[in-house]
């Protein structure tokens, strides 16, 4: 399992002030905490004003990369901090992200293919009304991200799918339309990965956190291989780790054994 860490993001109120005040502190606890904890990238976004995002976007990682050589995932819609920020990323990074929008893909391809970088691609078309409602819409998007990125030379593995994950509060089949996805897409691109953000699933409902573990323990049998989340939640990273045992993906027990804690293998 890929864990991209999705904590260092200017939406969330606790980093946007930190890059306001320039918390040289708390970004680097932050980073160094979900590096700590087993994040395989670390997404970073700055979620600021347009005027100013180059210019944050470029001091968190220059914060991030002073304590953690964990590489490093550049989110952003625009091409030009995307630009910039691929410029000063030591390991190859990865890029959040692209999606059906015929623009978005032109603008960044090139800079995919500058560093040989993985990519998340999302499931929808920016440049069309509304959100893809059913799975066979949401893999006519990606037959069509998939044509381009194929002829640009990028390999179907550099290609993490965000097959959309959608809140069951607001629509009853939002989880049944998302294992479904998994499948369709685990069974039509084999040798890409699939990744998404779980907390999209739980939103307005209570105690969130159990929703979205159970959602990735789902998720993860109907074939999803990566998930932005935060890394140091321990009773989802337990989730997984029982998971992957119980599907026959961990020889000899050996990760869980090692994952878990002392108490918890007591018993």
């Amino acid at each position: 399992m890929i864990f991209i860490g999705e904590k260092i993001n200017g939406t969330r109120q606790a980093i946007q002030e930190a890059i306001i005040k320039r918390d040289v502190d708390f970004i680097r606890k932050t980073a160094l905490d979900q590096a700590n904890a087993g994040a395989d990238y670390l997404d970073v976004n700055a979620g600021t004003d347009p005027s100013r995002e180059k210019e944050d976007m470029l001091w968190l990682l220059e914060i991030v990369q002073s304590v953690t050589d964990t590489p490093i995932c550049i989110d952003s819609s625009t091409p030009e901090v995307i630009q910039a920020a691929i410029h000063v990323v030591k390991a190859t990074p990865m890029i959040n992200s692209i999606n059906g929008d015929p623009q978005r893909l032109e603008s960044f391809i090139p800079f995919i293919n500058e560093r040989d970088c993985n990519v998340i691609a999302l499931a929808l078309d920016e440049s069309q009304s509304g959100m893809p409602k059913t799975v066979e819409e949401r893999m006519m998007v990606l037959e069509r991200i998939f044509k381009a990125t194929r002829a640009a030379g990028i390999a179907d593995d550099k290609v993490y799918i965000d097959p959309l994950i959608m809140a069951v509060a607001t629509d009853q089949q939002a989880g049944l339309i998302a294992f479904a996805s998994i499948r369709a897409i685990r069974e039509t691109y084999p040798e890409a990965h699939i990744t998404g953000g779980l907390s999209n699933i739980s939103f307005g409902l209570p105690n969130r956190a159990l929703v979205n573990r159970t959602f990735l323990t789902l998720a993860v049998e109907a074939g999803m291989d990566s998930a932005v989340v935060n890394p140091q939640n321990v009773p989802l990273i337990e989730s997984l780790k029982a998971t992957e045992l119980l599907l026959g993906r961990d020889r000899f027990c050996r990760k869980y054994t090692t994952a878990a804690k002392i108490e918890f293998v007591k018993k």
